[in-house]
């Protein structure tokens, strides 16, 4: 039977296994300290079922178990030679080959004119100002990454997510320029009119 293929979260805790073995409980501290939020929907039920899953499969195994004081026991992962390989064919798959991605902006900027000028300003410029807030706190975390001597090598993927909003605000904002000033201009007037049938017209239409 074929491998199952790993998911965001599954390649996130073998990342963290390559640092060495550890429990779920480490893997979710460092998760928070690393962002990987930032790039994987991190939860703890999921954390521990992905956990759970790789040694099913064989991908990790169990090396220790740990015992802090009078807390519940904590099993300890190392990652297995099947767990490397599948990683690291995983890994060259996310880097080097192209995924269809169908972000949920796409489909908002699909609907603009329907939506008409006055909607589509207002609702522009509160995506803008939460874009603003997310490119100023950004900014902050690159800045404690960088004074922290954290290697950059290990935070490439959240500098490129927020090159990725920081073009994503400057592409907004000349949007908001355009469509507020007419240099892209609007077909449709105004909001779509319901047209109201009437049972004298419904019963027309079937006779006709």
């Amino acid at each position: 039977m074929a491998s199952p293929k790993l998911t965001p979260l599954g390649i996130a805790v073998l990342e963290l296994l390559h640092e060495r073995p550890m429990h779920p409980y480490e893997m979710a501290q460092l998760m928070r300290e690393r962002y990987v939020n930032m790039r994987v929907n991190v939860k703890a039920g999921s954390l521990y079922h992905t956990v759970e899953r790789l040694h099913r499969h064989g991908f990790i195994e169990v090396v220790d178990t740990q015992r802090d004081g009078k807390r519940p026991e904590r099993t300890v992962y190392g990652m297995t030679q099947t767990g490397l390989d599948e990683f690291n064919q995983r890994a060259r798959e996310l880097l080097g080959d192209l995924a269809e991605e169908f972000p949920a902006y796409l489909s908002g900027l699909a609907v603009i004119d329907e939506l008409g000028r006055e909607t589509s300003l207002i609702e522009l410029g509160h995506r803008i100002t939460r874009l603003r807030a997310a490119v100023a706190a950004d900014e902050a975390v690159l800045l404690r990454l960088a004074e922290d001597g954290t290697p950059p090598v290990y935070w490439l993927d959240w500098k490129y997510k927020c090159d990725q909003r920081k073009f994503e605000l400057e592409w907004t904002e000349r949007l908001f320029g355009d469509l507020e000033s007419g240099r892209v201009p609007f077909v449709d007037s105004g909001q779509p009119q319901l047209t109201l049938i009437t049972k004298e017209d419904d019963d027309e239409r079937k006779t006709s």
